[in-house]
């Protein structure tokens, strides 16, 4: 699927992209370049900032939800991603309606930090059953994660 521009009023969309992923080995790698796409496009195409600490943080989100998917619910996945005037909008529904469960910090838990790292960086996250499966999405502010945000 494709990009395409809504219009730059306050708060609208300026750009939208969505793709269906097939859910096997291979799918994160994918998701992470057709992210990097589409923001680099954005940057492009539509004039729209985007810095590097937010795109790293934009494909560290996309890298973490996947592989949510990818591990929990096997099967196909849709990823789509929104850029309005201020935000970069990361969704990704999965065919299973068990909805995720974040963990405590615990730096002696080998694995199971993916939430935990989009819940610490995101300025939004939300989980939604849907008819079918759930979407998880997580947004980021397009000028940036102030630093005392990312370190505790």
């Amino acid at each position: 699927m494709g990009s395409e521009r809504d219009g730059d009023a306050e708060g609208r969309v300026l750009a939208r992209t969505s793709h269906a992923l097939h859910g096997s080995a291979g799918c994160i790698a994918e998701a992470r370049r057709l992210a990097a796409a589409f923001l680099d496009a954005a940057r492009r195409t539509y004039d729209v900032m985007v810095s590097a600490q937010v795109k790293d943080l934009t494909l560290l989100i996309v890298s973490e939800l996947v592989t949510n998917a990818y591990k929990y619910a096997p099967g196909p996945m849709l990823m789509n991603l929104c850029i309005t005037r201020h935000m970069v909008e990361i969704s990704v529904w999965d065919s299973d309606s068990t909805l995720p469960t974040t963990h405590r910090a615990d730096p002696g838990r080998v694995g199971q930090h993916g939430l935990e790292i989009v819940t610490r960086i995101a300025r939004s996250f939300g989980v939604q059953r849907e008819l079918v499966g759930k979407r998880i999405t997580a947004s980021l502010p397009l000028n940036g994660i102030p630093a005392q945000r990312l370190c505790p």
